[in-house]
Order: structure tokens, then C-alpha cells, then sequence
């Protein structure tokens, strides 16, 4: 039976390479769960979508698929619960998908660019100039820069490090987001217009956020109910709006849910008892889109000319920042 299968994976190996030079081969098992089916996933814009799917068969799964190749992808059991990313390249890999505490215990062999995100994994702290230097022709430096590290640089420093990078990666979807990124993150920057924009309520009612401006300083606030920074951050948010909501200041807040339920549930929980928006389309937000917003929370202080003063204040930096203004 083992050279039967051995056999039967180098046949599609074979067969596959034959047809396209992007050919994706994995063999795995499957183990500390009962699993039908092992689910091929996707990576685009933080959201893995469904490419392909294998019968598991006495806890053993292959896949042998046309699809880009070097590319992140997801192996899953359950569509609805989370996934193992991996760095795939032209290499076939093993793997060890074990679904329990999220798949925090499986195992990949065979992909040299999982073994180099792995190492980044493992380091404390890592400069992303250097970083890209070392690797300027991987996708796992293109991804860090793209995921962990252009939420917290300016668009002059996403630009140069985008430089850095080998330029056979400048057509990925990663590169081409960072350069769409660099150019909003321009025309939101303090000094500049806040875009307007409009947005169903909490009732279904479209609001537009020019619609709040014009009496005072508007926090334009992006958040979600699942976003546990936010949570947290909440609480004071509520404080300062108490405290400075008859001198001149509101708040709007954008969120990033996916279900109304947890949305309402959540403004409900926190008792946030100003203006909230969203589109419910998660990280897909046309209003995230437009001011760049790759982490949350995140904000804008707008003043009454619709004018963006500051960004991200969060805690005592927000407060002094308003005490100054509203004095």
C-alpha cells in the first residue's frame, strides 16, 4: 500500500509539472481530530478563500493543484475555524495538520519559505530594512513587510523599503497593496481634507461623515468587536467623550465586524452612545480602504474645517491633545 501511494504522489507530481510550472503538491496527515475533508485555501488581502478540496482517507490527504506558485496559502479541516498559513514554493511539502489549539502544533517540512518564516517567528525583534536586505527575493519579506510592519511606517519608509525589495516581486498582490497604501496614507496625513464618505447606522440609515463635522473636533474611529485592543481602548474613549462632548467633541466610529449581531452587541456591551457606521465587510471596509487603515484601533482627529489634525491618539496622548484644543 505505501508504494502504491508513494507511486500515486509522484504520478501527480509528474502529471501536474507537465501541465503548469506552478504546481502545488502537499501530502499530509491529518491527526488529533476526525476529519472529512482537508480544505486548500488562498490568501488574498488578510482572507483565505477556498481553491480546492481532497477526501481524507485513513487520516491521509494530497493535494496536487495548479495555482501560483510562490503564494501563501491555508490548509484547514473546518472553513469556519481558522487555518494553518504556509509559505509554498516550487518545493512539494509534507504535513502534520493537527487542528487542535488552531493548529498551533502542525508541522511543515519541504517549503524553504516556511522555514524562513519560521525563523522570523522566533526572533524578538526584527528592523524590516534588514530584514528585506537579507531576503530580497522572498515572498516572507515581502509578506512581513506587507502584514506586521506598514500599519506602523510612513509612506516615504513603505516606498523604501519596497525599493529594497528584489524587483520580481514588485507585480505580487503585497507590493502592489503597500503602493496603494503609500499613496492614501499621503492624502490622509494631518494637514489634509478628511474624504468624505457614507455609511449605513446602527438602524440602517446612511450617514455621511461630513454630516458630523463642522461644530467642533470629530475622532474618526475604526474599530470591531472582535478586536480586543479595541475593547480595551474603549472604555476611555467613553471617558473622554463624557467629559468633552459639550466643549466641542464628537465621535464616529467605523467597525470592521462581520455580523450586525456583534457589532450592536458590542456598541450594547461598552456602552458607546455616539454615531457608528460600517459596511460590515471585515477588512474589506470601503471606509477602511479609503484612510488606509491596515490595524485597528486606529483614528483621525478632524476639525471643524474637516481637516485632519492628528492620527492614532490612543490613551493619555489623545486626552492631552484634546485638553489643548478644547481648552
Amino acid at each position: 500500500m505505501k508504494t502504491i501511494l508513494v507511486f500515486a504522489v509522484l504520478t501527480c507530481m509528474l502529471s501536474c509539472t507537465n501541465q503548469q510550472k506552478n504546481c502545488i503538491v502537499i501530502e499530509g496527515k491529518v491527526v488529533n481530530a476526525e476529519a472529512e475533508k482537508v480544505y486548500l485555501q488562498k490568501f488574498e488581502e488578510k482572507l483565505f478563500f477556498v481553491i480546492d478540496s481532497v477526501e481524507v482517507v485513513d487520516g491521509n490527504f494530497r493535494f496536487s493543484t495548479i495555482a501560483p506558485l510562490p503564494e501563501i496559502y491555508g490548509l484547514t479541516t473546518d472553513t469556519q475555524k481558522g487555518q494553518l498559513m504556509i509559505f509554498l514554493d516550487a518545493n512539494p511539502v509534507q504535513v502534520v495538520l493537527d487542528p487542535s489549539e488552531n493548529y498551533r502544533h502542525s508541522e511543515v517540512t519541504g517549503s524553504t519559505e516556511q522555514d524562513l518564516y519560521a525563523e522570523y517567528l522566533k526572533q524578538d525583534e526584527v528592523v524590516i530594512e534588514d530584514f528585506i536586505k537579507a531576503h530580497p527575493k522572498s515572498l516572507v519579506a515581502t509578506y512581513v513587510l506587507y502584514r506586521n510592519f506598514s500599519y506602523r511606517l510612513s509612506p516615504e519608509e513603505i516606498q523604501a523599503n519596497i525599493r529594497l525589495l528584489d524587483s520580481s516581486l514588485w507585480e505580487t498582490q503585497y507590493v502592489k497593496t503597500l503602493k496603494e497604501l503609500a499613496e492614501t496614507l499621503l492624502s490622509v496625513a494631518p494637514g489634509k481634507s478628511a474624504p468624505d464618505f457614507i455609511a449605513d447606522d446602527t438602524e440602517g440609515q446612511p450617514v455621511a461623515l461630513s454630516s458630523r463635522l463642522g461644530s467642533g473636533y470629530v475622532l474618526l474611529d475604526f474599530w470591531a468587536s472582535w478586536c480586543p485592543p479595541c475593547r480595551r481602548e474603549n472604555p476611555h474613549l467613553v471617558a473622554l467623550y463624557n467629559k468633552y462632548k459639550d466643549r466641542g467633541f464628537d465621535i464616529f466610529s467605523v467597525s470592521l465586524d462581520r455580523t450586525k449581531d456583534a457589532w450592536l452587541k458590542g456598541i450594547a456591551d461598552d456602552n458607546l452612545t455616539w454615531t457608528h457606521v460600517s459596511d460590515l465587510k471585515y477588512w474589506h471596509s470601503a471606509p477602511a480602504a479609503l484612510y488606509g487603515v491596515r490595524a485597528i484601533p486606529s483614528n483621525f482627529l478632524i476639525d471643524r474645517d474637516g481637516v485632519i489634525v492628528a492620527k492614532n491618539l490612543g490613551g493619555d496622548a489623545l486626552e492631552a491633545k484634546l485638553a489643548e484644543l478644547l481648552k
